[in-house]
């Protein structure tokens, strides 16, 4: 590769970031603290400022997974995607593994993620977790349990708790990672 193939190649890949960092709208790091706005903070103690001009930025240090938070609900605080949107887990569940497929899935679908989830707002980042489902996707848990959205939900809504269907119970979460009463 010639010297200018070189400076070409980091040119197109500072492009791409910036592009993502700007589209994904979550920064180089996402703070664990607590914070009162929608969107996710920068950590302080782990700001970065400009790079140096021999640093290579990696893809993999670009935040690119799921965004849960906590919210306020009549049930109390409970989880919530980075868009509003209620997350459920279901008491048939007892593991981190997913039995929730098929038309069960058409009416709770997984809350999936293409990265590690990022926790934001509330949410203790150790009770984040994931498991692989049998398409090979990647679904986000909590405190071992995996998340599932309801689908005839308007984001902001939480019509199902304690609602019976495909033979169990579906209660929306705690940031605590158990069921609100």
């Amino acid at each position: 590769m010639t010297l200018i193939s070189v400076k070409r190649t980091r040119l197109v890949w500072l492009a791409v970031l910036v592009v993502v960092i700007g589209v994904a709208g979550v920064g180089y790091f996402v703070s664990k603290s607590n914070t009162k706005s929608n969107e996710p903070a920068i950590n302080q103690e782990t700001r970065v400022t400009q790079p140096e001009a021999k640093a290579e930025v990696k893809k993999e240090d670009v935040a690119t997974g799921t965004i849960i938070k906590s919210g306020n609900s009549e049930f109390g605080p409970i989880l919530f995607d980075s868009r509003g949107q209620a997350i459920y887990i279901w008491e048939l569940e007892k593991s981190t593994k997913a039995e929730c497929y098929g038309d069960c899935a058409k009416a709770w679908p997984p809350v999936v993620t293409s990265g590690s989830p990022v926790a934001s707002s509330g949410i203790n980042s150790e009770l984040l977790g994931t498991t692989e489902r049998t398409d090979g996707t990647t679904q986000v848990t909590y405190n071992g349990h995996p998340l599932y959205y309801y689908a005839h939900e308007k984001v902001g809504e939480v019509k199902c708790h304690n609602v019976s269907t495909h033979g169990g119970l579906w209660w929306v979460i705690q940031p605590g990672g158990v069921r609100a009463k």
